[in-house]
């Protein structure tokens, strides 16, 4: 089922559905066994969706660029890479995107640190069924982040990572007023009030991983 690889990128390009509202599907696997079996559990739940599988760090960050996923799916560990280095990547590239590590099994302790990295959500192989509604509460979760621009985005995170304005002003070469600006559109867009509020979404959505806040790594 799976076709032939494009490029150099070792990227594999599935439709499973029509080319109209389809959900971008970013599939991290080097199992062509195991990317078969989530490709069918998406078209079997009516899923209408285009999925892109990569198997290196390479072949993911360049997709992560080229294909702009909705979502991306990764294995825990694929040798020298795994999952919590590819949700660093994606943090930076495609922040708006949702993250939900499908593996094969996971130790308690593995499973807590995915989360507190910022993934969605954590699928075992062998209960794909569960996959289709994870996507969905996932992108649910995440909607209001696509009333923000790439900008409002970074100032919601540096925000939330516990930055004053006129270091992020700084940072991002920008005016403390026109900081001060973005932060007032967000709280107006995301509809929250303070900046509780604020935090407590983007460690929702991933934004910002849980074991680092403000400049102070929590304990393990």
């Amino acid at each position: 089922m799976i076709a032939n690889a494009l490029t150099e990128l070792s990227v594999v390009r599935i439709a499973a559905a029509p080319p109209n509202k389809l959900l971008r599907v970013l599939l991290l696997e080097d199992s062509d066994t195991d990317a078969d079996l989530i490709v069918h559990e998406l078209q079997r739940s009516g899923m209408k969706s285009l999925v892109e599988r990569v198997d290196s760090a390479e072949s993911f960050t360049a997709a992560l660029h080229s294909f702009a996923p909705d979502v991306v799916l990764s294995d825990h560990s694929m040798g020298q890479f795994d999952s919590r280095a590819a949700l660093e990547i994606m943090r930076t590239i495609r922040p708006t995107a949702a993250f939900i590590v499908v593996t094969g099994a996971l130790t308690s302790a593995q499973s807590v640190a995915a989360i507190r990295a910022g993934a969605a959500d954590l699928i075992l192989k062998m209960c794909l069924g569960r996959l289709p509604s994870s996507i969905t509460e996932a992108l649910d979760l995440r909607r209001p982040l696509h009333k923000l621009t790439e900008r409002q985005v970074q100032v919601l995170r540096m925000v939330a990572e516990g930055h004053r304005t006129r270091e992020i002003a700084n940072t991002l070469g920008l005016s403390v007023k026109t900081v001060e600006s973005h932060r007032g559109e967000i709280v107006k867009r995301l509809r929250v009030h303070d900046v509780v509020s604020l935090v407590r979404y983007a460690l929702r959505v991933g934004l910002i991983p849980l074991t680092f806040i403000g400049g102070v790594p929590l304990s393990e």
